[in-house]
């Protein structure tokens, strides 16, 4: 599936922009608009695919069988434009369909998951809340990476029912209310907050400011972005061209960026030179 080892550095340092690089990122909705900016201001000149699952959204509240069957799904349609590399820009889908994705995909296309930064958030001593949906709140999955990761740190799990939705159709009224709810149980002493799901990157500077007292935000975009790269042997290059086409399809539909997407800065950043197809 890879076609080259795309924009080497040469031996004088400049980087060759011959080879195309095409990077794609799936999740139930707009939750990928964070690492999609994060890969593009990487690559300006990276080949957008978009992936996502407008027709059985939200993924939360379906068991782990399901959120497998609809993620294979939305893969598959992402994997069908041969891209370099998938990021799977969604926590519940790493959490339960990450070992089946990859099963399928790798080795011929490398398969990133999505993991909430506890690791880095307990580095700094504590308290720590995790933001996360009902689903990934006080599962096993998250249960291990603060065992892992926060030993010896005080992390309060909270769960914030309804957010991811409302930050998907851009509803202000019920961000408002999930992040106000959420911010109540939020220990008045924490020092650090976990974005432990991909929407909540998209409404961050709310989130901060429903709190109520200075808190480090811990997302994952960035860190997903750098390992996307990493692992399909692309030399970022911001100061690339900023070419880059964006393909957007809806479960599995070849469409245009929502309405509520451009709602939020992440998802105007990406708007494309030209268009994908």
């Amino acid at each position: 599936m890879r076609r080259s080892l795309p924009h080497r550095t040469g031996s004088r340092g400049a980087v060759d922009y011959g080879d195309r690089v095409k990077i794609a990122l799936m999740d139930s909705g707009i939750g990928l608009l964070a690492a999609a900016a994060a890969v593009r201001g990487l690559r300006p000149d990276a080949d957008l695919v978009l992936s996502s699952d407008p027709d059985g959204m939200p993924w939360g509240p379906r068991t782990p069988q399901g959120v497998t069957e609809r993620a294979l799904a939305v893969a598959r349609a992402a994997a069908a434009h041969g891209p370099d590399v998938l990021v799977v820009a969604c926590n519940t889908a790493t959490v339960h369909a990450l070992p089946a994705l990859r099963a399928e995909l790798e080795p011929g296309i490398p398969v990133i998951g999505t993991v909430p930064a506890v690791k880095p958030a307990a580095r700094g001593g504590g308290p720590v809340a995790i933001w996360a949906t009902p689903a990934t709140t006080g599962s096993p999955y998250q249960r291990d990476l603060i065992d892992r990761f926060a030993g010896g740190v005080t992390v309060t799990e909270v769960p914030c029912p309804g957010l991811a939705d409302a930050v998907d159709h851009a509803d202000d009224e019920a961000i408002d209310r999930a992040v106000t709810a959420a911010a109540a149980l939020t220990p008045r002493e924490t020092r650090a907050v976990v974005l432990g799901c991909t929407h909540y990157e998209l409404v961050a500077e709310r989130i901060r400011a429903a709190i109520g007292t200075p808190v480090v935000l811990h997302g994952s975009a960035g860190a997903v972005a750098a390992q996307a790269l990493r692992r399909a042997g692309i030399a970022p290059a911001p100061d690339a061209p900023a070419t880059g086409t964006l393909t957007v399809l809806h479960s599995g539909r070849t469409a245009a960026l929502p309405g509520s997407a451009l709602g939020y800065a992440e998802g105007r950043l990406l708007q494309p030179v030209t268009a994908g197809g």
